[in-house]
């Protein structure tokens, strides 16, 4: 055989194995985190049940399996196995396209998710930007079910729940801009990595607060569950929803809280290195610290429900529009000056390094 023809089959061999290889470890990883996600939505159920029932003097699930470890597992059961009823009048087709879709979106999100370093399917040095396009998708699959619904209380649900997330989204991506003054970067794990002195973390602060409150509101949870009036008649955008169609929309609400604490916890808290900077904690492995951080976040999902009233919707825009947008406007504006002033800017010293030499340069080019 030719030696050419020898080098480049043995060359595409190389590649189909190496390929083979990239395939199995993508599919593998994604198995794993689709399986996980799942699990922890299952047993976030369980877990809010329980920790509402504590704060409420009540018990809670403990009937299904011992302390009632079982009762996701029943629930599921239940709702995967009963009938799927569609309305007379509804768009089948985009009926039963939402829920799929909405669902689809809240796993799609975690591939860019880094749970610790070099833990992450995809890389990209967009994935802020990624998080924000998944986030306006859900929001059309939230209409969409609404409408395809074709009722009055389903499509006001829907409405309700889009202007919502759109109101805070704003918010939302104006602190995430602080963080990304700070860190000089959208991908995720730079984002952990990037240092942050003490005096930028507590100019960090305000930000976590409204952005802990903003998912809140993202997620449709209390004080902010307007869309679901869960003690009323109806309940949203899935009013007319049942079975397993009713089953996705719930796994995709909590799949995004999951999410959002996640991303909470990456952007201000450090992800999967030691709290408060203390190194010596590093021998735990950092997959456990990112999981100790996102429960604490969702605690405080729980902890809301438990304890605040409900908003009024005209309370809950003015809160939006009137308080957070401002703010985070000012903020932004304010971060930026002190980090220019302290030379603290990502990149900023070199620039300036730069600039000089240029200077020097042309003088030296200009005395010649």
């Amino acid at each position: 055989m030719n030696p050419i023809e020898d080098f480049a089959n043995n060359s595409l061999d190389l590649w189909l194995v190496q390929s083979g290889i990239w395939l199995a470890w993508t599919v593998a990883y994604s198995l794993l985190v689709i399986v996980g996600v799942l699990v922890c939505v299952a047993y976030l159920t369980y877990a809010e049940r329980k920790i509402l029932g504590g704060m409420q003097r009540r018990q809670g699930p403990m009937t299904v399996g011992p302390f009632g470890l079982l009762q996701p597992i029943a629930d599921g059961i239940k709702l995967f196995s009963k009938e799927t009823i569609i309305p007379s009048h509804a768009h089948r087709f985009v009926f039963l396209l939402a829920p799929v879709l909405l669902f689809s979106l809240s796993l799609i999100a975690w591939v860019v998710i880094p749970f610790d370093k070099g833990w992450v399917l995809a890389n990209i040095n967009v994935g802020v930007l990624f998080l924000f396009a998944i986030s306006s998708m859900s929001v059309c699959s939230i209409i969409m079910a609404g409408w395809a619904s074709n009722s009055r209380y389903a499509f006001l649900g829907g409405i309700h729940s889009a202007s919502q997330m759109i109101s805070y989204e704003v918010s939302m991506g104006l602190i995430i801009v602080c963080v990304l003054l700070v860190t000089g970067s959208l991908n995720l794990q730079e984002i952990v990595l990037a240092p942050r002195p003490l005096w930028v973390q507590v100019m960090l602060l305000p930000m976590l607060v409204i952005f802990l409150v903003s998912i809140l509101a993202k997620c449709n949870r209390a004080p902010f569950d307007l869309p679901d009036g869960e003690s009323e008649i109806v309940g949203g955008f899935m009013v007319e929803y049942s079975a397993m169609s009713y089953a996705l929309l719930i796994l995709a609400k909590y799949a995004n809280m999951i999410l959002m604490s996640a991303v909470t916890s990456i952007l201000f808290l450090g992800g999967w290195l030691p709290p408060f900077g203390m190194n010596f904690l590093g021998f735990v492995p950092g997959i456990i610290w990112f999981a100790l951080k996102t429960a604490a976040i969702l605690f405080f999902f729980i902890w809301t429900r438990a304890t605040l009233p409900r908003f009024r919707y005209d309370q809950l825009m003015r809160l939006g529009w009137k308080i957070f947008l401002p703010f985070t406007l000012i903020w932004v504006v304010f971060m930026a000056g002190m980090l220019m002033s302290f030379d603290a800017l990502p990149g900023q010293k070199q620039a300036k390094a730069f600039t000089a030499a240029q200077i020097e340069h042309v003088m030296q080019q200009q005395e010649k």
